[in-house]
C-alpha cells in the first residue's frame, strides 16, 4: 500500500513508520524542513500548501501531526500552537483530499485524536458515543476532528485514533515518570483516583495497522487498552516492577506549581473503554497493566 503520512518524527509516528515499512508498504513522509532523503516531502499545513499530486498517489493518508501536549508548560502562546498545529495539518489534509476527483482520492484517512475529547469521566465509563466533555483538551480534540469533514463529506472512509496514553520508557506518559520512581521520591498524583486510559505501545501500533486493512470501520476509534487503571493502582504497579518505594504523593497544588495549566489534565480522570475495537474482535497482546509495564520497561 502506498502510505502518506504526517507527524513522522514523533514518539508514535517513528515506530508506526518502521512497522508499516518492515511490513512491505511505501510511505512518504511529509516534513515541514527541506527534504533529507528521497521518501520525504515537504510541506506547510501552518499555509495549507501541500502539493495534491501527493495525495493523489497514496493509497492511505496517516496523520499524527501535532505539538506534544506534554512537552512544554502551558503558556497561552503555547497553548495555540497545540491547537493550531493539529487542525492546520489535518484541515490542509481533508481539504487537498476532498479537492481530487473521486479516482484519484485515497482509500482511507487515518487522523489522530486524543481521548482528552471525553474531558473528565470521573468514575463514568465511557466509549466512542459518549459527547464532548469540557476542558481545553476537549475543546482541542472538538475542533481537530472536525477538521477532518471535508475529507469524510467527499466519501472517503475516515477513521478518528483517539489516542490514549502508550506505554513505553523512552516516552509519552512513562519516561518522565522513571527518574523519579528510581530515586524514590515518587507517588501518586493528587487524589490518586484518576482513571488512566492506557495502551500497550505493540498494541497501539497493531490496532493502527488494524484499522488501515478495515474497511468497514469508520468514525472515531478508542485507542485504549480493555482495563484501565487508576493513578494509585498504576503507580503501585510501577513502583514494584521497578522495585522502588512510591510513598510520596504529588498534591495538586505542587503540580500546578510546576506544570502550570496542564496540571489540570494530569489530574483528570478519564474511564475510556475501547468499544469499536472490542466490537470488532482486535485482540490485545497486552491486555493488563502488569505485562503491558513490563513489556514497556523491557522490551
Amino acid at each position: 500500500m502506498r502510505i502518506l503520512m504526517a507527524g513522522v518524527s514523533g514518539f508514535l509516528g517513528t515506530r508506526l513508520v518502521d512497522l508499516l515499512v518492515a511490513d512491505g508498504h511505501q510511505v512518504t513522509r511529509l516534513v515541514r524542513r527541506p527534504p533529507r532523503g528521497p521518501h520525504e516531502r515537504q510541506w506547510t499545513p501552518s499555509a495549507a500548501q501541500l502539493d495534491p499530486a501527493l495525495v493523489a498517489e497514496a493509497d492511505a493518508v496517516v496523520n499524527l501531526a501535532g505539538a506534544g501536549v506534554g512537552d512544554r508548560r502551558w503558556t497561552d502562546q503555547y497553548k495555540q500552537l497545540i491547537r493550531s498545529s493539529r487542525v492546520d495539518a489535518t484541515s490542509t489534509l481533508a481539504i487537498t483530499i476532498a479537492g481530487l476527483s473521486e479516482a484519484d482520492r485515497p482509500e482511507v484517512l487515518l487522523n489522530a485524536s486524543a481521548i482528552g475529547w471525553y474531558g473528565n469521566t470521573g468514575d463514568r465509563v465511557v466509549e466512542e458515543d459518549a459527547p464532548p466533555g469540557e476542558g481545553f483538551l476537549a475543546d482541542v480534540a472538538r475542533v481537530w476532528e472536525a477538521a477532518t469533514r471535508p475529507a469524510e463529506d467527499a466519501g472517503v472512509r475516515v477513521v478518528r485514533l483517539r489516542t490514549g496514553l502508550p506505554l513505553h520508557r523512552d516516552g509519552g506518559l512513562l519516561k518522565p515518570q522513571l527518574l523519579p520512581f528510581k530515586l524514590g521520591i515518587a507517588g501518586r498524583l493528587g487524589s490518586g483516583r484518576q482513571w488512566i486510559p492506557w495502551i500497550s505501545m505493540s498494541d497501539w501500533l497493531r490496532a493502527v495497522m488494524f484499522l488501515l486493512a478495515r474497511a468497514d470501520l469508520s468514525g472515531p476509534v478508542n485507542l485504549v487498552g480493555p482495563a484501565p487503571v487508576t493513578n494509585a493502582e498504576f503507580t503501585r504497579e510501577l513502583a514494584r516492577q521497578l522495585r522502588r518505594p512510591a510513598i510520596i504523593p504529588i498534591p495538586g497544588l505542587a503540580l500546578k506549581a510546576v506544570l502550570g495549566g496542564f496540571a489540570q489534565e494530569a489530574l483528570t480522570s478519564t474511564r475510556v473503554l475501547p468499544g469499536v475495537l472490542n466490537r470488532a474482535a482486535f485482540s490485545f497482546r497486552l491486555p493488563d497493566l502488569p505485562t503491558a509495564l513490563h513489556a514497556a520497561l523491557h522490551d
